[in-house]
């Protein structure tokens, strides 16, 4: 299987020539070491995966005599492992940075399956010595050899009126996910899931947190898995899974800290229209969804429409999610919906506060009927409000008015 160039790479191999240390986190098999490998290649960097139960006992035990056998640059991967070896990192970094009049720019690359809010020692150790990089599963935009630049341009409004090339959405959503199952079939994708989820639940849960009820996890995956695009009600799912609210938001919490889930909070100000304050939740992959409801996109997309729809808002979501981990586009993701029902499925807000605005449809034309939601939040944000677009299933794009464009699905990864 060819190698596809990260997006986010440059942005690591820049940082490393700043700080002594980059970690990159992200869900497991994303790529992390790949791109690890890609930015400092084997005559480079040496490596060590702390998988292999020998290097995790040698590091564990002896943090210290460890770090001190290798005297260039090092990758470690899956470092939340071996929370030893956090503070001996940081005397290595600092006793380098005395060598160095101050500087050490470039000497670890760290990589962990786990968010970084979950590793607090390790962010203390290395606070002022590490930056943090997210790597998710490919996107559109590397599977199509794409500039990933839809975030900036939504907000300047650089679209041109026209007809774009045909292409495939469903093809794209199966593509656009971890990097050892873009080209493979239905079967091979079901096998390697169901894989990927049992050891993530029957090993990596157990590094976070003691925990008694491992059945809970993969119910709630599956129950998260059918109200994509939903908001989130934490009361409605304790009460589905039969379990008390507060176990059942930790267990949650779990699933996000180990990059399955994901959750959009909402859009507002200090403003005097009631809106709804509830975030609305999403899976980290649309094939996993696919998987975790026991179906096909392919049989989804001929079958139910309205599930479909959902499963196309997921895709726009983490479609966002990997743009945003982009340094240029360091802007917030939310969504907006009032009280009566208005709603943008996404809102983008820049580090000035200008927004944007996405709805998704998954029908082949619209109109400016479906903008409603657009106009009430350019409306309430004011002179912050950007561009709004209508992302949905056609070919043509289109200037609906000043400040709001039908766009083709494509214009994410074109």
């Amino acid at each position: 299987m060819s190698y596809l160039h990260r997006l986010l790479a440059p942005a690591v191999a820049q940082s490393l020539t700043h700080f002594p240390c980059v970690f990159i986190n992200g869900p497991r098999q994303s790529g992390k070491t790949t791109l690890a490998r890609m930015v400092w290649p084997e005559n480079v960097a040496a490596y060590v995966n702390f998988d292999d139960a020998v290097a995790l006992a040698v590091a564990a035990s002896a943090p210290e005599s460890f770090l001190s056998g290798y005297t260039n640059k090092l990758i470690l991967d899956e470092i939340q492992l071996v929370p030893p070896l956090y503070r001996a990192l940081k005397a290595s970094i600092d006793e380098k940075r005395r060598a160095g009049d101050g500087k050490a720019g470039g000497l670890y690359i760290l990589t962990g399956s786990t968010n970084i809010l979950a590793l607090p020692k390790l962010a203390d150790a290395l606070v002022g010595r590490m930056i943090i990089k997210t790597l998710y599963p490919l996107s559109a935009a590397e599977i199509h050899n794409g500039k990933g630049d839809f975030i900036s341009r939504l907000r300047e409004g650089r679209f041109t009126a026209g007809t774009v090339a045909p292409y495939s959405a469903v093809q794209t959503i199966e593509r656009s996910t971890f990097p050892e199952i873009r080209d493979t079939t239905e079967a091979a994708r079901t096998d390697w899931f169901r894989s990927y989820l049992t050891t993530l639940i029957q090993r990596d849960v157990q590094h976070l947190m003691a925990i008694e009820k491992t059945t809970l996890l993969p119910q709630l995956l599956q129950l998260l898995a059918s109200r994509v695009g939903g908001l989130l009600n934490e009361a409605d799912l304790a009460r589905s899974v039969n379990e008390n609210a507060v176990t059942t938001k930790r267990y949650r919490t779990l699933l996000e800290l180990l990059f399955l889930t994901i959750t959009v909070p909402p859009w507002f100000r200090n403003i005097s229209k009631r809106l709804v304050k509830s975030p609305k939740s999403y899976l980290i992959d649309t094939n996993m969804v696919c998987h975790m409801l026991g179906r096909t996109l392919t049989d989804i997309e001929r079958s139910d429409t309205s599930l479909f729809g959902h499963l196309l808002e997921n895709f726009v979501a983490t479609e966002l999610l990997k743009q945003r981990a982009e340094p240029i586009h360091q802007a917030g993701l939310h969504h907006f919906r009032t009280s009566d029902g208005r709603e943008v499925d996404f809102v983008i807000e820049y580090p000035d506060q200008k927004i944007a605005g996405i709805e998704v449809k998954a029908a082949d034309s619209v109109s400016l009927r479906d903008c409603a939601g657009l106009l009430e939040l350019a409306a309430l944000a004011g002179g912050n409000f950007t561009h709004g677009c209508l992302l949905y299933r056609g070919k043509h794009v289109l200037k609906i008015t000043d400040t709001i464009w039908a766009l083709p699905l494509s214009c994410l990864w074109e």
